[in-house]
C-alpha cells in the first residue's frame, strides 16, 4: 500500500494523524479499526488512544511502531519481522492468532512473573516470528 492509499483511508474514516519526520503518526483519541487492510506502508506509528485492529493485515513493515493504549489485532500475520517492538508496561495486549492462536497474554508459552510485552518483544527481536 502506497502512503497516500493510506492517508486516502485514516481521511476515509476520520482518523486523525500527523506527518512527523517522514513518518505517519496516527493520533486518533479512541480506537482505530482498518481491519480490511492486507498491508501498510513503511513509516507508520499509531498512537492512538484506545484500540487498533489490523487483523486482516498479512505483511507488517519493520519500521512499523505501535505505541497505541490498548488492544492490537494482528491475526493474520504472516511473519513479524524483528524491528517491531510493542510498548511495554501499557494496559494492551496483541492478538496474534497465525501464532498463538488468540491473545499473547493468553498463550500458555507465558513465564509467571514477566510482563507478556515484555516476553513478546524479546521473542520478536530474536527473530522467532519471522519465516
Amino acid at each position: 500500500m502506497t502512503r497516500e492509499a493510506f492517508t486516502r483511508e485514516l481521511n476515509k474514516n476520520n482518523y486523525s494523524y500527523k506527518i512527523q519526520a517522514g513518518r505517519i503518526v496516527v493520533t486518533q483519541d479512541g480506537s482505530v479499526w482498518l481491519s480490511y487492510l492486507r498491508d501498510l506502508p513503511s513509516g507508520v506509528e499509531f498512537r492512538n488512544g484506545a484500540n487498533l485492529n489490523l487483523e486482516g493485515l498479512k505483511v507488517l513493515p519493520s519500521e512499523t511502531k505501535f505505541n497505541n493504549k490498548r488492544y492490537i489485532w494482528l491475526s493474520s500475520l504472516a511473519s513479524l519481522p524483528s524491528k517491531i517492538v510493542f510498548m511495554e508496561g501499557q494496559n494492551h495486549d496483541v492478538h496474534l492468532g497465525s501464532f498463538t492462536g488468540g491473545w499473547f497474554s493468553e498463550w500458555n508459552g507465558n513465564i509467571e512473573g514477566i510482563d507478556s510485552n515484555r516476553l513478546l518483544n524479546k521473542m520478536i527481536k530474536d527473530g522467532l516470528f519471522e519465516r
